[in-house]
């Protein structure tokens, strides 16, 4: 799902220079900086910017999402529109919550830094949101996270392929 969600971007944002098709697809939910990292590869893009973009394209939602979402949450509750969209987005998040209210700074850097399906810096930031976990501990354990994130990234989409050549 994730090859398909970067392909439509890459197509459908065809029209922009490939670093802006990263860094697009660094700041959208599900894709965040481990998408950007295949596109850029993808893309083309070299490595040491496809880094520099994807960290930033990804750590732009992060504050906003610590400081914000809880009031967003409480007015979108308050729509007949909205109400079961946050209600079923909170579950969802907080049925992740576990590692992180047992292990706190730890448990959210691994969280957002160990790529697997639903983790990431948005749903960290949101549990972390959830949780009210202080945001001078939550952003740099987000921002630890994304590190972890690019360097297992970094093995994926450039030391394997690389590897590969060499058989």
């Amino acid at each position: 799902m994730q090859q398909a969600l970067i392909n439509w971007f890459a197509d459908n944002l065809s029209w922009l220079p490939r670093e802006a098709v990263v860094f697009v697809i660094s700041m959208i939910p599900i894709l965040e900086l481990r998408g950007g990292l295949i596109a850029a590869s993808l893309l083309g893009v070299g490595y040491v910017k496809a880094v520099i973009i994807c960290i930033i394209g990804n750590v732009i939602p992060v504050p906003f999402i610590l400081l914000f979402i809880n009031k967003i949450f409480e007015v979108m509750k308050k729509t007949k529109t909205f109400s079961g969209l946050v209600g079923k987005l909170e579950d969802k998040a907080m049925s992740k919550s576990d590692k992180i209210k047992k292990y706190e700074f730890a448990g959210l850097v691994l969280f957002v830094g160990i790529p697997l399906p639903g983790t990431g810096a948005w749903t960290g930031s949101l549990i972390a949101a959830l949780l009210r976990v202080n945001l001078k501990k939550a952003f740099p354990a987000v921002l630890c996270g994304l590190l972890l994130a690019t360097a297992i990234m970094s093995v994926i989409t450039s030391l394997i392929p690389y590897l590969i050549t060499l058989l």
